[in-house]
């Protein structure tokens, strides 16, 4: 049996992953026709508004939208509608890290991907391709399809396919058109080698063939985690190169610059922080975590847990620093925070090291004043919310005042802390800051985004995250 020709898609969940994903391969696929589903109604209006106010913020993808929306591209809550039209179906739903239960902290939950599964076993007429996109805990596949096949109608079948994304927020659009490489892993039977030569030729309408990877279903969803595992990885040894730096006075981007010119290590994915967030890094390793410790792997276990523990260390390093600059108390202190995002060009705050320096300051009756360019005000709170659950929200809300410049979050201020990289905190007019704040007036850079020499001459006392006191 020859590959079926794809010519309409449905992608179960309208978020990150989905959203982008699907808009592109619309962009570039207008021979196919391509609808995103989603229960959640607010979502798909956002997605549908006439304004283009849409629900999440990436670089390009408005551009994407406009041009495909309404064409060969729309967004619906009509899962079942979706479902049964289309011959190839993107899972792309939520994957959170457990919260309670066995693999609580560690295993992903999967209840989202076995309910958008049952939807699609229920509802399916004729046979489909159901492609994982979420990123999901290895032989995630082997449980859909027992699901699928448990569940389905006489005459039809499902073809299972891993196709996880490996997009960076803030360039999901570039990443998607000009990707490294597009992964595609399915049962190594003829059915199975079909269904995977039936997505690569929708890739392949704007993909170069050579950057299409075809191999075997858990290999796929092992390279995912693989993958960030490893960027986590590198950002945590950075980091922990950072904290030697400051002991030493040695200076953490000349240390990562000089390592970087060596061709085995490449520069990517050096540069130090007070640590990396997302919705990926920190879920995926744990996950892998959890993985080795069901296989019985335990010294493989340990090793990738110290990846996120390293994480964590640099993020309470870098509050206590803020606490024993200021003379050891920021009691009753105001201090700005700039920056919400856990990185800069997204509107994304999960896992966002802002969050846990803004817990660490509550946690010491400080006043903070938070400015963000692109996260909304009303997820700035329900993030404190659940990061401070033994403080009630009004409690919080005395303590924390969200503003919508970064001039007016640093008026009054004892110090001024940079929280995520956005471009914009690098052309504040820090002579006017400086002249609006308390004395002294403390600046703590914790994305080396900033002219620390320019903010010393100006009268600032300057921390910034790797570089030690000494000469």
């Amino acid at each position: 049996m020859a590959p079926v020709k794809v010519t309409k898609i449905c992608c179960i969940g309208a978020g990150y992953v989905g959203g982008p994903t699907c808009a592109v391969i619309a962009l570039k696929c207008p021979h196919i026709r391509v609808t995103i589903v989603d229960l959640n109604q607010a979502r798909i209006d956002a997605w549908n508004s006439p304004d283009f106010k849409l629900p999440i913020y990436e670089p390009g993808l408005e551009e994407v939208v406009r041009q495909a929306r309404g064409r060969n591209l729309f967004f619906s809550t009509d899962v079942d509608k979706g479902i049964q039209e289309a011959d190839l179906i993107f899972v792309s739903v939520n994957t959170p890290t457990k919260k309670s239960g066995v693999g609580a902290g560690f295993s992903a939950d999967l209840t989202y991907v076995e309910s958008a599964t049952r939807r699609i076993a229920a509802v399916a007429t004729s046979s489909k391709i159901v492609v994982e996109k979420s990123t999901v805990p290895c032989r995630t596949a082997e449980s859909m399809r027992t699901i699928l096949e448990a569940n389905s109608k006489p005459g039809t079948r499902f073809d299972i396919l891993s196709n996880p994304e490996f997009l960076a927020e803030g360039t999901a659009i570039p990443d998607l058109l000009r990707p490294d490489r597009v992964l595609i892993g399915s049962l190594q039977t003829t059915e199975g080698k079909n269904a995977c030569e039936s997505l690569a030729e929708v890739y392949a309408n704007w993909v170069p063939r050579d950057r299409i990877l075809t191999v075997g279903l858990w290999s796929s969803e092992l390279s995912k985690l693989a993958a960030n595992a490893m960027l986590a990885q590198r950002i945590s040894s950075v980091n922990a190169l950072s904290a030697i730096c400051e002991a030493t006075g040695a200076n953490i981007e000349e240390v990562a610059h000089a390592i970087g010119y060596d061709s085995r290590i490449g520069p990517k994915f050096l540069r130090a922080s007070v640590g990396f967030g997302g919705s990926c890094f920190q879920k995926d390793i744990l996950n892998l975590v959890y993985l080795s410790e069901s296989l019985h792997l335990p010294q493989v276990a340990a090793y990738w847990r110290q990846v996120v523990e390293m994480n964590e260390y640099q993020k309470s390093r870098f509050s206590k620093t803020v606490v024993d600059t200021l003379f050891n108390t920021i009691t009753g202190k105001h201090i700005a925070v700039l920056g919400f995002a856990f990185k800069a060009d997204t509107g994304d705050t999960r896992e966002s090291a802002a969050i846990s320096l803004i817990r660490d300051f509550l946690s010491e009756r400080a006043y903070v004043t938070i400015y963000d360019p692109k996260v909304e005000e009303a997820q700035i709170w329900l993030d404190l919310a659940e990061a401070c659950p033994a403080m009630p929200l009004e409690t919080i809300k005395k303590q924390v005042n969200i503003v919508h410049s970064a001039l007016e979050a640093c008026k009054q201020k004892e110090a001024v802390v940079i929280a995520t990289e956005w471009k914009e905190f690098k052309e504040i007019d820090w002579e006017t800051v400086y002249t609006q704040m308390t004395k002294p007036a403390f600046v703590f850079d914790g994305r080396l985004i900033l002219d620390a020499e320019k903010l010393r001459k100006i009268g600032f006392t300057v921390k910034v995250i790797g570089r030690g006191d000494r000469l």
